[in-house]
């Protein structure tokens, strides 16, 4: 197995914010907001009860307008460390006409000011790998998810070799600038392995069967907060 090799914890120039927006995420993005509502069985019922929910590290905000458009009865936190990130991420809501419903915040995923259970469902897409000790953001994402409510998260998996890694960026980066090339591989090497996100959930009192792997590059860790 690859060593872990940590990346920037926060990517914070409008340089680094505009590269990653340009990349292609689509496919990913549409995977994720699909898989979580298939695992919440949620319908675009306007009828519904409101859904709460934070988006821990959102970056751009392209998943929480995507489930947003999808769920017309949920409200978004997004939350980020990067001042750059949610600059772009205020943009591309405004575009997408979703300021009523995807609002942004400012903060350490390791330690909100939110009060315990504030959020209906806690949901992230690729920040774990970012953080050097990924444990406090796991712990603190349930503490804010509401009891009987959800997590759902979604990351990168280190691979094993550095062929390997070659092989992931060539596949799903290859059409991409270099710069952007490197910021996928520098991702893959920063990942946890699959042994490493489950020792970490079975920590905190969930089934290490509760994460899968759920593509050949991702890890998918949902679970329910018992009430």
């Amino acid at each position: 197995m690859l060593e872990r090799i940590l990346e920037p914890e926060v990517m914070d120039t409008p340089q680094e914010a505009m590269l990653y927006d340009d990349m292609d995420h689509n496919a990913v993005n549409e995977a994720f907001v699909n898989d979580l509502i298939s695992f919440l069985g949620i319908h675009p019922d306007i009828e519904a009860e409101m859904i709460d929910i934070l988006d821990v590290g959102t970056g751009t905000a392209r998943i929480p307008i995507i489930l947003a458009d999808r769920i017309p009865q949920c409200r978004i936190m997004g939350g980020d460390a990067s001042i750059a990130m949610l600059d772009v991420a205020k943009i591309n809501i405004d575009i997408a006409g979703l300021l009523d419903r995807v609002q942004l915040v400012r903060f350490d995923a390791k330690q909100c000011d939110y009060e315990d259970g504030f959020f209906t469902g806690v949901m992230s897409n690729t920040i774990i790998h970012h953080i050097p000790e990924p444990l406090a953001v796991l712990q603190e994402s349930v503490r804010l998810a509401a009891p009987g409510g959800w997590l759902f998260f979604r990351d990168l998996v280190r691979p094993e070799t550095d062929e390997q890694l070659q092989q992931l960026v060539a596949t799903y980066c290859g059409n991409e600038p270099e710069p952007a090339q490197k910021l996928f591989g520098d991702s893959l090497h920063a990942a946890l392995s699959l042994s490493d996100i489950r020792e970490m959930v079975a920590s905190l009192g969930f089934g290490s069967e509760t994460v899968q792997l759920t593509s050949d590059r991702h890890w998918t860790w949902a679970a329910q907060k018992p009430e």
